[in-house]
This record gives C-alpha cells, sequence and structure tokens, in this order.
C-alpha cells in the first residue's frame, strides 16, 4: 500500500517512523515532511494546508492512503476531499474537526451530550468578556475558541489577571480569527491526562494514557507552548479512570457526533483534568497529540498502519493493540526564546550519539537540513523519547540523550515526568 503521510512536526516523523515498519507499507510520502521522515519515506514540496495539492500529489502517485497529522488541513477539508477523491483517509471530515477548531462548538456539543467539563461562558465582545471576568472570585481559564497553535489558552489564577490575555486575543488579535470568540472557563484543579482513541463512527479503541507538559517552564510555569514533554503511561489513570473516561466521555462526545454530522473517524484526543470529583475534558484534539505520539508509538508494538486502514475501513473491533509494557519519556528541545520569537538556522549536533545509547530515538520537529548539515528550523524542534523498565529509568536516559544534542541556545524544561517519579 502506498501512504501519504501530511504534516511536517514531530508527530509526523514518529507517525512515519512506525507507518514505515509496516509490512503493508509499499511506500511511504511526506508532505512536506522534515529531514526526520526524509530517513523513512519520500518527501513532497507541498504544503500541508494546500489542499488541492495535496489531493493531486496523492493521486498522482497512486497513493491508497492518506494519514493527516496536524488539525489545520483538517479544518480546511482534507479528509472530504481525499475521500471524495476516492482515496482512504485517517483524520476527521470539517464536521469532525471542528471539535478541535472551535472551542465554542465543542463546549456546547459537551453541554448537550452531559460530558463532564468546566463550567464555561462563550464571549464575542471584548467588554462584555472583561465584565464577566471582574465579577468572578475565583481563577479563570480564557481559551481563543479557534486553532492556536497550542497557545491560546491562558490560566489565570486571579480574575483580574485574564483581562490583559482578553485584550492580546480579541483586540490585539494575537491569534487572528482564532480570537474573534473566546471561551472563559472555571479553574480546574488536579492533574491533567492525555486519552488518545482511534474512532471508526461507531467503535473506538482508546490508547494508552500519556501526560502532556504544556507550559514553557519547570514546575508547570510560564506561558503554553505547543508541548514540552510527555510520557506514557502515566500512573495516575489506572483501570477505573480509564473505564469512566471511556463511558462518561469518550461514548458520548462520538455518540453526539454521530447525531449531530455523521461518523467521526480517525484519532480523537481527550485532555482531561482528573479532580476530586472525577475526569472533566478540558479540551478534545482532532488528531494525536504532539509530543504524546512520541512516547505512544516508541511503546507501540503492533502494526500502526494496519489498525489505521482497520479505522478507515469502520473494521476497528478486528484490532487488537500490543504494547511495550516499558514506560516511555519525551523531552521536548525547543529554541531558546520559544514559545514567543526566537532565531532559526543554528546548527545541530549529537543526534546519532544520542541515539547510540540504545531505546532511544530523537524524532524530528523543526529541523532542515542545508549543506549538508542539519539546521534548526522552528520552536519545538526535537523530540528525544526514550524506552526504560520504569519512568525512572526512562526518563534518565531520555536526559542523557538530550545532554548530547546541542546547539545554540537549545532550550528544555528538566522536570519532564518527575511528578511520576515523585509519585
Amino acid at each position: 500500500m502506498k501512504v501519504l503521510l501530511v504534516g511536517g512536526g514531530g508527530r509526523e516523523h514518529a507517525l512515519a517512523w512506525k507507518i514505515a515498519q509496516s509490512s503493508m507499507c509499499q511506500k511511504l510520502y511526506c508532505a512536506p515532511g522534515n529531514p526526520g521522515t526524509a530517513q523513512v519515506g519520500e518527501n513532497l514540496p507541498v504544503r500541508a494546508e494546500d489542499v488541492d495539492a495535496v489531493v493531486a500529489a496523492a493521486r498522482d502517485r497512486g497513493v491508497e492512503l492518506v494519514v493527516v497529522g496536524p488539525e489545520d488541513p483538517l479544518a480546511a477539508g482534507l479528509a472530504d476531499a481525499v475521500r471524495a477523491a476516492g482515496m482512504l483517509c485517517f483524520g476527521p471530515s470539517t464536521e469532525g474537526a471542528r471539535l478541535e477548531a472551535d472551542k465554542a462548538f465543542a463546549k456546547e456539543l459537551m453541554r448537550s451530550a452531559s460530558i463532564p467539563t468546566a463550567e464555561a461562558r462563550i464571549f464575542t465582545d471584548l467588554e462584555a468578556a472583561r465584565q464577566y471576568v471582574l465579577s468572578r472570585d475565583q481563577g479563570v481559564v480564557v481559551k481563543a475558541a479557534g486553532l492556536a497553535k497550542g497557545k491560546g489558552v491562558f490560566v489565570c489564577t486571579e480574575p483580574h489577571l485574564a483581562v490583559r490575555p482578553l485584550e492580546q486575543i480579541m483586540s490585539e488579535r494575537i491569534f487572528g480569527d482564532a480570537g474573534s470568540t473566546v471561551v472563559i472557563e472555571e479553574m480546574l484543579t488536579g492533574q491533567e491526562a492525555s486519552i488518545l482513541a482511534l474512532c471508526d463512527g461507531r467503535n473506538i479503541y482508546p490508547l494508552e494514557a500519556s501526560q502532556d507538559h504544556k507550559p514553557i517552564g519547570d514546575g508547570d510555569t510560564g506561558p503554553n507552548t505547543g508541548g514540552m514533554g510527555a510520557y506514557s503511561p502515566t500512573p495516575i489513570v489506572d483501570d477505573s479512570v480509564m473505564t469512566r473516561v471511556e463511558r462518561e466521555v469518550l461514548v458520548p462526545i462520538v455518540d453526539a457526533m454521530r447525531r449531530s454530522f455523521g461518523r467521526y473517524e480517525g484519532c480523537l484526543y481527550a485532555g482531561l483534568m482528573l479532580t476530586h470529583a472525577g475526569p472533566k475534558v478540558l479540551e478534545f484534539n482532532c488528531r494525536f497529540g504532539d509530543p504524546e505520539a512520541q512516547p505512544l508509538m516508541m511503546r507501540l508494538k503492533s502494526d500502526l498502519l494496519e489498525a489505521m486502514v482497520a479505522t478507515c475501513r469502520h473494521r476497528l473491533d478486528e484490532v487488537r493493540l500490543e504494547w511495550d509494557p516499558r514506560p516511555a519519556v519525551c523531552v521536548v528541545m525547543a529554541s531558546g526564546g520559544y514559545p514567543g520569537s526566537y532565531e532559526k538556522g543554528f546548527e545541530i549536533t549529537g543526534i546519532e550519539e544520542a541515539e547510540a545509547l540504545g531505546d532511544v530515538k530523537v524524532f524530528h520537529a523543526g529541523t532542515a537540513a542545508a549543506d549538508g548539515k542539519l539546521l534548526t528550523n522552528g520552536g519545538r524542534v526535537l523530540g528525544v523519547t526514550a524506552l526504560g523498565d520504569t519512568i525512572a529509568a526512562a526518563r534518565e536516559r531520555a536526559y542523557r540523550a538530550v545532554e548530547k544534542i546541542h546547539w545554540q541556545g537549545a532550550y528544555y524544561r528538566k522536570d519532564i515526568a518527575a511528578k511520576a517519579v515523585e509519585a
């Protein structure tokens, strides 16, 4: 089978690395890919968001399955266009992608399905939003309703601290049109967890649980990012929690989407806060998490491509996934200044030495190749991922690998998975 993987980040390198291992994979193309995906497939000079170009590239090369990694092309209707062209597509329709692309829509859908989530108000007027937060007596979370690369969320421990983010989102439009509507939620407390599941419109297959680290700084301080690291499994999600999530979150949201617009097909991501009252949904995403995909792909022993094809053909009930029992930890190495402004073009060294440690894979995210050198080309640059017999061992190996990789201004959090080790 010929496969086209859409996207060019760390998630896509992890998916490409796993898809290429499948005996079903005759040829793997990546659009646009990165230097990491070029190691396992053929990169194409096609932008992920260019729906017509992606469909044409797939059709011209006899591709049978298109796997969409990022949310933007899904929101733009890529999955619909691929299916209309007669190819299989792993990824939800435009309507399904609204679950991530429109947080106001997602909140209303959760309310209609009685899914546990934070209490929230939706605003399109800055002054009304400002007056609302100033009337509160507890902390709030301010979210741009549209797609903001994982950066459109502001956790404000005091209500007055929400005024400035509201101005930035709604007036200064730091996230463009994504900030025309905001969702203001109560601030939940607890530990966060990520539950990803394969969905074929009828069947749901939850993957192993993971935990992401969103803020830029150690101790979960500073502004939110796309994710500074992740690990799997997480001890805070036991069998009873997973059962509750399936019953109270995954099944109801898939049923609600089916009633609203039809089948949801692809990967469904539930970002959860495990509160004293039980799991509550922070957000839904319509694709694999980044960086959650990296430790998940390291631990997955089964054929990912086979599972994706079964999902697309509505045969997910035939899938049985096998996992490496060893934990995996991913530490994201970023450009200095991220998630704000940062410089590009610094030479990266030490990846071979890092991977020589064994049970280590360095996934490329924001990299570029030029004149025989590997250069930084984004905010999140690498996802250094390691397996270990325990979370502590995987964490220690990941950080040993990180220490072997260098470029000017490289930054990473020092406490990825520390909470799990302390627990």
